[in-house]
């Protein structure tokens, strides 16, 4: 990271606090959704349970020895962090630490008939299929006729607010309307996105770092196929999860389940999805799982190999708020802190496009912070009622 002054990691040990209320509120939520949707043996049930009970009480167990990923959660921090409260240690790091051991719980690394199943998939599909998501689709009907610079402006406000699906947020909170005197877009650097991304130029790759599975990951495809249609790109990668993560953020499979969703539609989806099934076929457009996507680490502190598929990139859109997070330094940064100053170590152009859902922000101008606050104290940071396009370019 740039030599800032800068603030310590976010951590949830005041009661209170955001960080606090998602280990003590949404992770138990969470574990009740997964016993709920999914008909767990007894073993898994007790499992689950455990979890409950340490991740409240308890302290952080390593992983055994035996474990595929035991040496790369020692070198994520586990040598440090073993046997103290999950309360203590780096909000991301206890975070990303619950869904690990959550798939450990239900059976996901196996041996024996739960390896491999996605323990929020049952709640991803219901999300997927739900009538709201066919009302959304049918307007791309009617997004043909607005000239290519309109259909563009519209396909990145709907990827931009497609993270309001984010399921693991509606756990604990309503996203509401946002106050008519507090803006909703709290930073635009959408012409400087365009910028990067000149129609017809035909030349150039973007790295789009998915977030949500489901109503999230379809606005984003939208908006990949069409920089592949109007030449925008010639290339686009996609880079999801390995493994379940944070109830909907999105792996292959949810990819797959999207462009099936989008092709078995009616009208204009439909050509969508077979576009988007056609650029996967032919490697316009590829799908890649860095295990570095499910680390409890920011990007500051990526693998080269990472920084280099992100360098060869023309722009890499980062979604979502966890990725925002991982992004900029898990901190709480003064809100007016230069975007481009705490993502200068980023190996090549990068873009943000996220609704605000924890207490992370930067690049805010004052007069923007300061309306916030008259309108609606801190409450803004976390409430999804606000979102943000913000780009470093250089």
């Amino acid at each position: 990271m740039p030599d800032l002054s800068t603030p310590p990691v976010l951590r949830a040990d005041a009661p209170g606090s955001f960080p606090h209320s998602v280990l003590a509120e949404r992770h138990p939520a969470i574990i009740r959704q997964v016993r709920q949707h999914l008909p767990y043996d007894p073993d898994r049930r007790r499992a689950l349970d455990a979890l409950l009970e340490n991740c409240l009480r308890g302290g952080i167990e390593p992983l055994p020895e035996d474990a595929a990923d035991h040496d790369r959660w020692a070198a994520w921090g586990m040598d440090e962090y073993a046997g103290r409260s999950w309360f203590e240690v780096p909000w991301l790091w206890s975070e990303s630490w619950f869904y690990r051991r959550l798939l450990d719980a239900t059976g996901w690394f196996g041996p024996g008939p739960w390896h491999g199943i996605d323990p929020f998939r049952p709640v991803k599909l219901a999300e997927l299929d739900a009538p709201e998501t066919d009302q959304e689709l049918a307007a791309l009907d009617g997004l043909h006729r607005l000239p290519a610079e309109r259909q563009a402006a519209a396909l990145l406000h709907g990827s931009l607010w497609g993270n309001r699906a984010d399921l693991g947020f509606r756990l604990s909170a309503d996203p509401g309307a946002a106050p008519a005197d507090a803006p909703p877009l709290v930073a635009d650097d959408s012409a400087r996105l365009w910028s990067l991304l000149p129609p017809g130029g035909e030349s150039g790759t973007l790295c789009l770092v998915a977030d949500n599975a489901g109503r999230e990951l379809v606005p984003d495809l939208l908006l990949v196929d069409h920089l592949l249609t109007h030449g925008h790109i010639t290339r686009a990668v996609l880079q999801v999860k390995p493994y379940p993560y944070y109830v909907s953020d999105a792996t292959p499979a949810d990819v797959l389940d999207a462009v099936r969703r989008l092709t078995g539609a009616e009208g204009a989806a439909a050509g969508y999805g077979r576009r988007l099934w056609a650029a996967l076929a032919d490697g316009r457009l590829t799908v890649r799982a860095h295990p570095f996507s499910c680390a409890p680490l920011p990007y500051a502190e990526m693998p080269a190999d990472l920084r280099a598929e992100f360098a060869a990139a023309t722009l890499t859109v980062v979604k979502g708020d966890l990725n925002y997070r991982r992004l900029v330094g898990d901190r709480r940064w003064p809100p007016t802190t230069p975007f481009a100053d705490v993502t200068g170590y980023f190996p090549g152009p990068v873009a943000a496009l996220r609704t605000l859902k924890s207490d992370v922000i930067t690049g805010l101008a004052p007069a923007t912070e300061t309306a916030l606050v008259a309108a609606e104290e801190q409450r803004w940071r976390t409430g999804g009622t606000h979102a943000l396009i913000q780009v470093r370019d250089r």
